[in-house]
């Protein structure tokens, strides 16, 4: 497995076109409006390498026996379901967003839905993804997502568009593979990955299956170019963690691009577009939960600093116990869905385990409502001075550092600069750019709420519960 050192590296041997700010990319490993990003990653090869996360960070992969990272692991059981939840938790309580869990479930997703078109179609995409999956495990690599389209007008399905590259396509096909034209719209830290692998966005109709299409390519395939935000809020003084830590999102253009028919996994077979979107959208989901679930232990960990720092004790202050277990069960409730979700995941007929779907879009539901009642917990309970603190440079000027310092200390055995220190880190996550970030994504990252409210609908069994209503009444329903 790489080192994070090593990652980096071999981000050097790519050579990706990409846009930040109307600019040209000229090298992503030295470019500061990325580094956050790359940061983030690199957290993950960091910590399949300490020992004490050794059981949560490393896997024995089923096709080649050997230790890989769980990011690329397929889930053999309802152990790795949670332990991929733990380690999802593990990191983004240190990174905010690692993004690259992202790899494990579009890998885990492909494999079920490959395996079921190959047995129902006598396909041969199966064995390409497992050809992959060796490929992606033994170089140790990272790779984003390409899901979601510009989509146009939402209430047009793909073919029904005035401009029909609104969905990426297949354009052409020939002996040796397809080409793919359109867009990707919203593609997580995708400027430092090694490839892409492109998934459909949704069920599609007959008329829809140039846009039914699953595929692999470097980052820096022909034809191929992005344009990105920055990730976190690099070079800011002010942002304790997202100076740091952050997520960049691209949208990829697809000119022409060629695909070879090894790293093709669905072309044209409609009916299963919903299938790989549906799959994806589930082990995700639990992704999203451990993911916030680790914001969510920063936001309880600041929180009850920052009143502590305040003079009020969140143990004894009656009020701020009540709101700091209010942030508490917000964020342990939709956690213990996605501990549901595990415990109830199922065996696909594939062989690999996947997440109980109505558990996970419960807690996925409830991480993305949640998230503006976390927020304004930690605004109401810590105070203005999330936003109005001076910047740390302020705090350097020799003529203002010791009235500073004074005036801006509460309990008398606090420190000024440490209570500083946890309003910019609460402003950073819950009140900036990024806090607003954090916000969106929450609610829309892994699909919108009304996405998970229909696939709770869809997945949970009214029927039975019906009929247990009819047991106890004993009125039964008219044929």
């Amino acid at each position: 497995m790489k080192t994070s050192e090593e990652y980096i590296e071999s981000l050097r041997k790519l050579n990706p076109t990409v846009y930040i700010k109307g600019n040209l990319v000229e090298s992503v490993p030295d470019e500061p409006l990325l580094r956050p990003g790359i940061n983030a990653i690199s957290l993950t090869y960091d910590y399949a390498l300490k020992p004490e996360y050794r059981d949560i960070m490393i896997a024995t992969s089923h096709i080649t026996g050997k230790e890989v990272s769980r990011l690329l692991h397929i889930n053999t059981s309802k152990d790795d379901l949670l332990k991929k939840l733990e380690m999802t938790r593990l990191l983004c309580r240190t990174a905010g967003c690692a993004q690259r869990y992202l790899t494990h479930d579009a890998l885990n997703s492909l494999y079920e839905t490959t395996h079921k078109i190959d047995n129902e179609l006598n396909t041969q995409y199966h064995p390409r993804l497992l050809d992959y999956l060796q490929h992606v495990q033994e170089k140790d690599l990272t790779t984003c997502i390409a899901m979601t389209d510009a989509k146009g007008n939402r209430s047009k399905r793909p073919h029904e568009q005035q401009d029909p590259d609104l969905y990426l396509r297949i354009v052409g096909k020939n002996s040796k593979g397809i080409v793919v034209r359109g867009v990707k719209a919203i593609v997580t830290g995708a400027p430092y990955t090694h490839e892409i692998i492109v998934l459909p966005t949704r069920a599609m109709t007959e008329n829809d299956k140039d846009y039914a299409v699953s595929f692999a390519i470097p980052i820096d395939a022909k034809g191929v170019e992005m344009v990105s935000r920055q990730a976190g809020r690099p070079e800011d003084s002010g942002a304790e963690l997202t100076s740091r830590y952050g997520q960049a999102t691209a949208m990829i253009l697809f000119d022409d691009v060629f695909v070879p028919w090894e790293r093709v996994f669905l072309a044209g077979e409609r009916p299963y577009a919903g299938s790989l979107t549906e799959a994806f959208a589930t082990h995700h989901r639990l992704s999203c939960i451990g993911c916030r679930a680790g914001l969510g232990d920063m936001i309880i960990g600041a929180t009850a600093t920052m009143a502590d720092y305040n003079g009020l004790d969140p143990q004894k202050v009656g009020h701020i116990r009540e709101k700091i277990a209010e942030l508490i069960k917000f964020v342990e409730s939709f956690y213990a869905c996605g501990v549901a979700s595990s415990v109830f995941g199922k065996e696909t007929p594939a062989g690999n385990f996947s997440p109980d779907p109505v558990y996970a879009n419960i807690g996925k539901l409830l991480q993305g409502l949640h998230i503006y009642d976390m927020f304004k917990i930690a605004h109401e309970t810590s105070g203005g001075i999330l936003v109005t603190s001076p910047y740390p440079e302020d705090m350097e000027v020799p003529s203002l550092k010791e009235r500073l310092s004074r005036y801006l200390k509460a309990r008398e055995d606090i420190p000024a600069d440490h209570r500083l220190k946890i309003a910019r880190l609460l402003e950073d996550i819950t009140a900036s750019y990024q806090g607003g970030w954090y916000s969106v994504i929450s609610i829309h990252g892994g699909g919108s709420p009304e996405a998970e409210r229909m696939e709770i609908m869809r997945k949970y069994d009214l029927d039975e519960r019906r009929s247990l209503v009819e047991k106890i009444t004993g009125i039964r329903k008219t044929d």
